[in-house]
C-alpha cells in the first residue's frame, strides 16, 4: 500500500466538512490540519484540528508543501483566488482531489488544486482549471473548458463545447446550452438556462438567463 500524501486545508467552514468527506473517500492524502481565522486554532472540523492561522502560510511550508483550498466560492472567487496566490508566492504546491464516487474520463484534463466532488461527472475531452469546484452532481460534458477559480455548483450543467471563463460560478441547477461562451467573473443564478453567449461580466438569471448587473 503506498503513502499517503501529506495536505494542508485552508479554510475550515462548511465547504471545509465537503472536502474532508471526498479526502476520507478518497483514502489517498493525510491531513495534517486546516488553517483559519486566529481565534479558531484548535477547534476541530469532523475531527481535524485548525493548526494554524491563515497569515502562517509560510512558516507551514516547514510542515507541508502541499494545500488544498477548503472555502467555498459564492458569489465572489477573490478570496478563494488570493490563497492560491499566496500559497504559490510562499514556495507551495497544490493537490488535486477526485472523489471516487465521481466520474473523470481518462480524457479529461483535472488541474491542481481543483476538487470534484461526490457524483460530479467530467467527460471525455474536458478540461478544468486550477482551483476550481466541481460541486456534487455537476455535469462537464465533453470538450468544454472551465477556467481558473471557477465553482461549477451542485447539479449544475455545462454541455459539450462550452467555455467558460476564469472566476466564474454556474449557480445549483443551472443549465448552459452547448458551445457557449460565459465570460469570466460571471455568476449564473442558480435554477437558470444560459441559451446565448454571456460577454459582459456579472450577474445572470432566469430562464432564459437575462443580465441583471456587473455586481457580484
Amino acid at each position: 500500500m503506498s503513502e499517503k500524501q501529506p495536505v494542508i486545508l485552508i479554510g475550515g467552514g462548511g465547504h471545509c466538512t465537503a472536502v474532508l468527506d471526498v479526502l476520507e473517500r478518497n483514502n489517498t492524502f493525510l491531513v495534517k490540519g486546516i488553517l483559519d481565522k486566529k481565534e479558531k486554532i484548535d477547534q476541530h472540523v469532523l475531527g481535524y484540528q485548525i493548526i494554524a492561522a491563515d497569515e502562517d502560510i509560510p512558516a507551514m511550508m516547514r510542515l507541508c508543501p502541499n494545500y488544498l483550498i477548503t472555502i467555498g466560492h459564492t458569489k465572489d472567487s477573490s478570496v478563494r483566488a488570493g490563497f492560491y496566490e499566496r500559497v504559490k508566492q510562499a514556495g507551495g504546491q497544490f493537490v488535486t482531489l477526485i472523489s471516487p464516487l465521481s466520474y473523470v474520463s481518462r480524457h479529461a484534463a483535472i488541474q491542481e488544486g481543483t476538487v470534484v466532488m461526490h457524483q460530479a461527472m467530467v467527460n471525455a475531452g474536458a478540461t478544468v482549471g486550477c482551483n476550481t469546484i466541481i460541486n456534487s452532481k455537476a455535469l462537464i460534458e465533453h470538450h468544454a473548458r472551465i477556467g481558473d477559480h471557477c465553482h461549477m455548483a451542485t447539479g449544475a450543467i455545462v454541455n459539450g463545447g462550452c467555455q467558460v471563463g476564469d472566476h466564474t460560478l454556474i449557480g445549483s441547477g443551472a443549465v448552459v446550452r452547448q458551445g457557449i461562451y460565459i465570460a469570466p467573473h460571471v455568476v449564473v443564478g442558480a435554477g437558470a438556462v444560459v441559451v446565448s453567449d454571456l460577454d459582459e461580466p456579472g450577474t445572470y438569471i432566469g430562464i432564459p438567463a437575462r443580465w441583471i448587473g456587473a455586481g457580484r
